[in-house]
């Protein structure tokens, strides 16, 4: 059995001083540790300095979304990132991967996909589709298998669940900043959740101040997000993988609240 935890979209600076303070504690605890980078610089995209320093506090793996690109930079750095991934159903020729296949110390390896939704998201390739091409072709390797499936829709990401059940290990869904309380097993075997939450600020709007997100809704006027400070919030799922057959045994959500340092 593997233990496994994904990390909810870190936001800015204090989402990854929370990342670092839970996994300071608990890291020893998972065999491998995945997270959700998207918005780990200042909200918006990530840096390779930031990548490393997250490298540094145990985090193993990284997913994007669609911030992706949002740090320019990233072009610089991405193609030489193998533990960093972006949702695969970009268009062929697009920087960077949108799987990788990592072995891990006991021997065992697993698959790592990240796919982007369509709804009220970029209209990129069919995740649906894409996704039995590239399972089917990873379980040539492994069938411990994990998707990030970045989307905004419940209704998106439920099909897409089910849809997978029983061919890959986890559907793990990210994008929303809010944790949903739906973690299970489904029948055939894949652990799933709607969305694995944010970790970064907990009191503000999807780690945003919220004073200038309320003052947008109620003026409609353009403003400038900056990230909240103040306590923070850690969200994340742990799973229990079997090795042998790829099947999740076991998903627990974790939503922890942590004081300002």
């Amino acid at each position: 059995m593997i233990n496994v935890l994904m990390i909810g979209d870190i936001v800015g600076c204090p989402g990854r001083n929370a990342a670092k303070q839970y996994l300071k504690e608990n890291a020893e605890r998972y065999d491998f540790i995945i997270a959700n980078g998207e918005n780990a610089a200042g909200g918006n995209g990530i840096t390779q300095e930031i990548l490393h320093e997250l490298y540094h506090a145990s985090i193993d793996f990284f997913t994007m979304g669609n911030h992706v690109w949002d740090k320019k930079e990233i072009l610089q750095f991405i193609e030489h990132e193998p533990n960093l991934i972006r949702p695969a159903n970009y268009p062929p020729g697009t920087p960077g991967r949108g799987t990788n296949v990592i072995k891990l110390r006991q021997g065992v390896k697993i698959g790592l996909i990240n796919l982007s939704g369509r709804v009220f998201m970029p209209p990129l390739d069919c995740p649906f589709r894409l996704a039995e091409q590239l399972v089917e072709e990873m379980r040539k390797e492994t069938p411990v298998i994990i998707i990030d499936f970045h989307a905004e829709a419940t209704s998106e990401k439920m099909a897409f669940g089910w849809f997978m059940d029983g061919r890959v290990s986890a559907v793990l869904g990210t994008h929303t900043h809010i944790q949903t309380a739906d973690e299970r097993i489904l029948p055939h075997g894949t652990g799933y959740i709607t969305d694995v939450g944010m970790t970064g600020p907990y009191n503000s709007v999807l780690g945003v101040e919220k004073g200038i997100v309320i003052n947008k809704f109620v003026t409609q006027l353009p403003v400038r997000f900056e990230i909240a400070d103040g306590e923070m919030q850690f969200n994340g799922v742990a799973l229990q993988i079997d090795e042998k057959t790829g099947l999740c045994t076991k998903i627990t959500r974790i939503q922890q609240i942590i004081p300002s340092a």
